[in-house]
């Protein structure tokens, strides 16, 4: 009898680069960081962020990184005009989804070894 193809899994390795390991109701796990409320995550760091008011954090990333993703919280919703204006006109791309979607989109980007940050929203209280 033959059996059908498996599937392989494959274990990913981010070598010394920070991956999202979890999230949950105000916070994001980052390598050992516990990041409360809203944060700033790059494969090299991780630290709080001042939300959507907050350019400062994110700019600091140009000519290091190509896109933000920005993690909107639960759900997606726009970018303020101004955020997304400032990271823009320094060459950086903005990315916005829910924040669980912008975690996974960080983990698999950094496993391809992409040039990217994350900028997140809690999610919940």
């Amino acid at each position: 009898m033959l059996m059908p193809d498996a599937m392989r899994l494959i274990e990913v390795s981010y070598g010394s680069a920070l991956a999202i390991e979890s999230y949950g109701p105000g916070f994001f796990r980052v390598g050992s960081f516990v990041l409360q409320g809203a944060g700033l995550v790059t494969p090299w760091d991780a630290g709080g962020w001042g939300g959507l008011d907050d350019t400062a954090g994110p700019l600091a990333l140009a000519g290091r990184i190509d896109v933000l993703l920005l993690g909107m919280g639960a759900a997606i919703a726009p970018v303020p005009r101004a955020f997304r204006e400032a990271l823009e006109g320094v060459g950086m791309g903005v990315e916005p989804m829910s924040s669980p979607a912008a975690c996974r989109t960080y983990n698999v980007l950094l496993g391809e070894g992409r040039r990217i940050a994350a900028a997140l929203l809690p999610v919940g209280p």
